[in-house]
């Protein structure tokens, strides 16, 4: 074995040009098909992530226009969905799991041991933490006491945090939200150098007091179960739209006085159009392949063109024609091995460092724009196996040209460059 490494590497060195041809054609295929797949991973773990903890079985409910007359109403009427239509949700439709619902109560001025600021004020039930994924760094979020009670609880921001309680302990104190005083039940995980706060209390008493007790509600939020089909879910959607209907009188199948907006469907649409994606990229990448195996054919090929007078020699000198073959197969292999793992390595590194330099951008806060690049890294599987297949290509494309120099006639391999 130290014998047939000693000629590998002499031949190596001896042909330095036709080497390093080989390997870039190797290196360039796997490093191409790394920072594809991975840019392609990046791209969908950014879209994705703007769904965060957010139920993608999730339906969001607003009330619109209506988009013609009806039973004696004007086209144009004004719809709003209300307390009643979430009684509705719970009772007649098995499909649904869950039902909340949000109100916003516009900017309210916020105080506190003379200090103040302004803050967006969201009334809200308790599911609306699991379906929206809200995370809390301290506390609780709003339960069904609290709007039973119609309790004057509020969950806070960090920035708020920071500005009204500098270190202490925020759970307990009390803050005075446009004339009414609340008390601090939870602190909302994220961005504590946002300008704009934001605040969640329960829905009850947001429409207790900012809402003149008006049961009103700006969405409901749904989650269904038990859907597996379009078809299913679009029957659903349309006797969802006709109770509404009977219950608000508009037509059955107006549209646009309740807007539907599916988060399944979305996330449907969108993991179709990475589906899509990921098969561009992979061809652009296995065409890169094909491209770098091709190389490592033609230069394999002129290889041993170039040394089939030095076959005919070992030949005459006694050697098998396997001997030779094994040869010739175990150069091809070294140098596909080599510049593959090289090539491997260059285009992790590059992913690696975009990822680092992603992780160091300041984040959005929530009422930024969303991430459409993050974390383009990839399974260290596929490369390994993209560099694996490479490897079996040249064997496959070092073997045939081999084979046939290995049975030629030790005459004619001799005669062959004269």
């Amino acid at each position: 074995m130290r014998e047939l490494l000693l000629e590998i590497w002499t031949s190596v060195r001896r042909n330095k040009l036709r080497t390093f041809l080989t390997g870039f054609s190797v290196a360039w295929g796997i490093f191409m098909l790394v920072i594809l797949l991975g840019s392609g991973n990046g791209l969908k773990n950014g879209v994705l992530s703007n769904f965060g903890d957010y139920a993608i079985n999730s339906i969001d409910l607003y009330g619109g226009h209506t988009s013609r007359a009806y039973m004696g109403y004007q086209k144009g009427r004004r719809i709003r969905m209300r307390n009643s239509d979430l009684e509705i949700l719970r009772r007649e439709f098995p499909e649904i799991d869950r039902v909340a619902a949000n109100s916003w109560y516009g900017t309210r001025t916020v105080t506190c041991d003379g200090e103040f600021t302004t803050a967006w004020i969201r009334g809200s039930l308790p599911a609306i933490a699991d379906i929206e994924g809200i995370r809390l760094s301290a506390g609780r979020f709003v339960d069904q006491v609290d709007i039973a009670e119609c309790r004057k609880s509020i969950i806070i921001d960090e920035p708020m945090r920071r500005l009204f309680f500098k270190g202490v302990d925020p759970l307990g104190r009390q803050v005075n939200v446009g004339g009414s005083i609340f008390t601090v039940i939870g602190v909302l995980e994220g961005d504590a150098q946002r300008n704009n706060s934001s605040c969640y209390i329960p829905l009850s008493t947001g429409q207790l007091l900012f809402n003149a007790n008006n049961p009103e509600v700006n969405n409901a939020i749904i989650t269904v179960q038990g859907i597996e089909t379009d078809e299913a879910m679009a029957d659903f959607e349309k006797r969802l739209l006709r109770r509404l209907a009977a219950e608000h009188r508009f037509a059955p199948d107006d549209e646009s006085a309740i807007w539907i907006d599916n988060t399944l469907e979305r996330y449907k649409n969108i993991m179709v159009v990475f589906t899509g994606i990921n098969l561009f990229v992979w061809i652009i990448g296995l065409g890169t392949l094909l491209a770098g195996i091709v190389g490592v054919s033609n230069i394999m090929l002129v290889t041993i063109t170039e040394r089939t007078a030095e076959f005919g020699i070992r030949k005459a000198l006694g050697a098998r024609p396997a001997s030779i073959i094994r040869l010739i197969l175990t150069e091809s292999v070294f140098v596909t091995a080599l510049f593959g793992y090289i090539g491997m390595v260059l285009g992790v590194a590059v992913m690696e460092v975009v990822n680092h330099l992603l992780g160091q951008a300041p984040e959005h806060s929530s009422q930024g724009m969303g991430s459409i690049f993050l974390n383009p890294t990839l399974d260290l599987g596929i490369a390994v196996s993209a560099t694996v297949v490479l490897v079996i290509a040249g064997l496959v494309a070092g073997y045939v040209p081999a084979r046939r120099a290995a049975r030629l006639k030790t005459i004619d391999a001799l005669r062959y460059n004269k």
